[in-house]
Parts: C-alpha cells; sequence; structure tokens
C-alpha cells in the first residue's frame, strides 16, 4: 500500500484566448495553474511551483511583452506557493525536491520561495533553457529557474526515492524537455500531466494548441497518456478549469 499523500492547490490563475489552448477555439478562457505538493515518507516534493508574485506587480518586466500581452494573470493574496505551504503549516524551506514539468513561468516562478530544494528537471529542458536561441523560442525568463538551487538533472524516467512511488514521465513536445509525474498512491496511479495536455479535449480529441515547441513529440506523449489512462491510471490535466472543479483541494488530500 501507498504510503504517501497527495495534494493540489492552484498558485495563480490565467485568463487569454481559448486559442491559445486549443488551435482554432474562438472567445476567452480562465485556467488554474496547479502545484501538487506529495508528502512522501522521505520528504517533501512540489511539482511546479506556479507564478511569482512580480507577474501581477510588474507583468511586463516579469513575463515580457509577448506573454503579458497574451495572459492575464492573476495570484490573490496568499496564493503564491510560499502562503499555500504555510496555510498547510508546511515550512518552504522543509521541501526536499521541485519537480519541474518545464520552464514556464506559470511553473517555476515560485522556485525562489522554496529555498533548499533540489530541482528535478529533464537534461533536455535545462539545456534548452540556457541556450540564447531556445530561451527566446519557448518564451523562457532565466530568472524564474537560475534561482541558485541544486539542479539534478534526468533523462526520461527517474524514480524519485527508488520505491516506484514518484516517478517523472517524459512527454516532449509542449517545450523540448516536458516531464510529467506519476505519483502512486493506495487506490491507484495519478499522472499528473502538466502541459503535455492542457485539458481533457486535448487528450480525447487530439486538439493541439498552436503553438508547441515539437507537436509531432506531443502527440506521442498524448498517446502514451492515453495508453496509461487505459491501463487504470488518473489523469490530471494542466490548466482545466472543468476538471479543476472535482479535483479535492488541499488540505484535503487527493485519495
Amino acid at each position: 500500500m501507498s504510503a504517501i499523500r497527495l495534494f493540489a492547490f492552484t498558485c495563480g490563475w490565467i485568463s487569454c484566448s481559448r486559442g491559445v489552448f486549443l488551435a482554432g477555439e474562438r472567445g476567452k478562457i480562465r485556467v488554474p495553474v496547479p502545484v501538487y505538493l506529495i508528502d512522501h515518507p522521505d520528504g517533501l516534493v512540489l511539482f511546479d511551483s506556479g507564478v511569482h508574485p512580480d507577474a501581477i506587480r510588474d507583468p511586463r518586466g516579469r513575463l515580457g511583452e509577448l506573454v503579458a500581452s497574451v495572459f492575464t494573470v492573476e495570484l490573490p493574496a496568499g496564493d503564491d506557493v510560499g502562503g499555500r505551504l504555510a496555510a498547510l503549516g508546511v515550512d518552504p524551506a522543509r521541501i526536499r525536491y521541485v519537480v519541474s514539468s518545464h520552464l514556464h513561468f506559470d511553473h517555476t516562478g515560485g522556485n525562489v520561495q522554496i529555498p533548499n530544494a533540489r530541482i528535478v528537471v529533464q537534461r533536455r529542458e535545462w539545456a534548452a533553457g540556457h541556450g540564447a536561441d531556445a530561451i527566446a523560442a519557448n518564451v523562457y525568463n532565466p530568472a524564474d529557474y537560475d534561482t541558485g538551487h541544486d539542479v539534478l538533472t534526468v533523462e526520461g524516467e527517474h524514480d524519485l526515492f527508488g520505491d516506484g512511488l514518484v516517478v517523472t514521465i517524459p512527454t516532449y513536445g509542449h517545450t523540448p524537455g516536458h516531464q510529467s509525474l506519476r505519483v502512486r498512491l493506495a487506490t491507484s496511479d495519478v499522472v499528473l500531466t502538466a502541459d503535455a495536455c492542457y485539458l481533457r479535449r486535448t487528450l480525447e480529441a487530439m486538439h493541439l494548441p498552436p503553438v508547441v515547441h515539437d507537436a509531432d513529440a506531443m502527440r506521442v506523449s498524448i498517446e502514451r497518456l492515453r495508453a496509461l489512462r487505459a491501463a487504470g491510471a488518473r489523469l490530471f490535466f494542466g490548466h482545466d478549469p472543468d476538471f479543476w472543479t472535482t479535483v479535492p483541494q488541499a488540505p484535503a488530500a487527493i485519495t
């Protein structure tokens, strides 16, 4: 039986055109920025860290003109990752690992608030975050992730504690080295897809966003997620507002 607990909470909200998430769609959409806390006997883990408060205070300075022109970011008081952890009675300094799905602002902006964690990221994603052309092409901001943390770069699947309970899953395509995370609960496997699968419709209709690093690689990743679901895993989609209403929010644990 699994000896770990999984908690979900939002660390920001983003509003934009639906066409950003689903190519060809019209209208607006407001989506959550999920962050997950995993309580494992050998240490606390975060999957992603949400947005940095400067994304609200100075969106163009923090996000850049392009991103700020596309996204409207909300971060209510106390919803930054440090505030969310404090509300749960968790000292951010106790977090052992932050598993970064990828390096975009809404997934790494809170890293700076987790001072002692080791960042776990795919090797090819970390490399892309440190090349001028790739930074520009993927709209990264090194201020989000070059924060002086110890970094563990991995290639493909990586078993965080060596017991099969928390395992990275390579889901390349959205960015060069995007990864999802499989968490083995007592009831079933949960796969935190992050941006490999924005919405349920992304999975079910293979309806990709219009701009990705590698559309073919993303389709392969979605097929892998479909296979995991067919094998009994529960998928937690990256930014699906309808799905998010069904997810137990911390302090309740996901069971």
